[in-house]
């Protein structure tokens, strides 16, 4: 990894802590707004979301939505064997009982043996650290989604979910196994990519 890139991820991992928990509720709701009329989200059945653990814009009022509106919740949970991540799907009562195990990298996972493939989805939710006008999208940095991604014989839509911050005007450094978006949603407006 070179060290502008370390250099970045350090910068906005520091800027994400810094976010207090009122612009927390605030920027979750914000995204929420958009997302509700984002023509993948209104045509989606299976969504794959995560649980926020580090900073990310938070998804509680997300998964919410899609129980209401009787959309699949698919959690990602990382495989041992492989270390890519298989998605489990949780019920509106998994969710409010929290019955979640920790993961030694920090964050949640539903509690299950067996997960599907990501081309099960219709839709991708995605955290992010970083992600440029072409889709470039930095993550925390285990290459889990990419590891995940490059697999799939059919690609669910993939929108990443971001500070405003997090939107970076120059373009990042791009491995030929990274998996851009097809779109980043902000608090104030959903940007599309080409593919």
């Amino acid at each position: 990894m070179n060290s502008s890139l370390k250099l970045l991820r350090k910068q906005l991992r520091l800027k994400r802590k810094l976010i207090s928990p009122v612009q927390h509720k605030q920027i979750e709701q914000q995204v929420l707004n958009q997302l509700r009329y984002c023509p993948q989200f209104k045509s989606s059945k299976k969504i794959g979301l995560y649980l926020h653990a580090f900073g990310e814009v938070h998804t509680r009022k997300i998964i919410e939505l899609c129980f209401k509106q009787k959309k699949q919740v698919y959690l990602p949970m990382i495989c041992s064997m492989n270390q890519n991540l298989v998605w489990v799907k949780i019920s509106a009562n998994q969710y409010l009982n929290k019955r979640f195990s920790h993961h030694p990298l920090g964050m949640k996972e539903p509690m299950a043996t067996r997960g599907q493939h990501v081309s099960k989805l219709d839709l991708l939710v995605m955290p992010l650290l970083a992600c440029d006008h072409f889709g470039t999208r930095v993550g925390m940095g285990g290459g889990f989604y990419d590891r995940t991604l490059v697999t799939a014989p059919h690609q669910p839509f993939r929108l990443g979910l971001a500070h405003s911050f997090q939107y970076i005007n120059e373009p990042l450094f791009r491995q030929k196994w990274d998996q851009p978006l097809n779109a980043l949603l902000t608090p104030e407006k959903i940007y599309y990519f080409k593919s």
